[in-house]
């Protein structure tokens, strides 16, 4: 996506978003980890249209230390290695594990968006687009200058300010209408 005023960087949190988040609970092992249907072949296809796709998520089950570490390890392999083996790709996934709202990489703080930023210089942050499914996901997205789209994924009924959400979406596969309407038109 090259066009100037697209997108060329996509953040995505992942619970609620990229995979079914469990009501009340974390996702603690693999076996948990359902992808939302289609979520795959879509992020596959933004691998063609974004220059770097970061997964940025709080992960409050590892430092509550109900979630293992060595089981977030390997829930992320397991999703990167999925949605590599359908064409796509994620540069990096960065989670906070800390409990105190103030932690600078909690979202809604830009922590996790700065670290991207030293690991990938070359992102521009007004060329981004967030995607979550909570308010905190938009104001992280806003925080950092980035445009934002909220998934009704896990909060269907929330009237989300215009001031914080440029889209709202029913699931990430709606991403793929803007992906669509991004492409060049033929001849130009």
């Amino acid at each position: 996506m090259n066009n100037n005023n697209q997108s060329e960087y996509l953040f995505l949190d992942r619970d609620g978003v990229i995979n079914i988040e469990k009501y009340k609970d974390y996702i603690h092992t693999w076996d948990e980890f359902v992808f939302y249907d289609g979520a795959i072949h879509t992020i596959a296809e933004a691998g063609k249209f974004f220059k770097r796709i970061i997964i940025v998520t709080n992960q409050k089950g590892v430092g509550k230390g109900i979630t293992k570490p060595g089981n977030l390890a390997i829930i992320h392999q397991n999703m990167i290695k999925a949605i590599e083996d359908a064409g796509g790709k994620i540069d990096a996934v960065y989670f906070c594990p800390d409990l105190e709202d103030e932690s600078p990489n909690r979202k809604p703080n830009i922590g996790m968006a700065l670290q991207a930023k030293t690991d990938f210089p070359e992102i521009e942050f007004e060329k981004s687009l967030m995607i979550g499914n909570n308010l905190s996901d938009m104001i992280f997205g806003k925080n950092a200058g980035m445009k934002t789209a909220f998934l009704k994924t896990t909060l269907p009924d929330l009237d989300v300010p215009e001031t914080l959400a440029d889209f709202v979406w029913n699931d990430i596969n709606d991403l793929k209408e803007l992906m669509t309407n991004s492409l060049p038109s033929p001849g130009l």
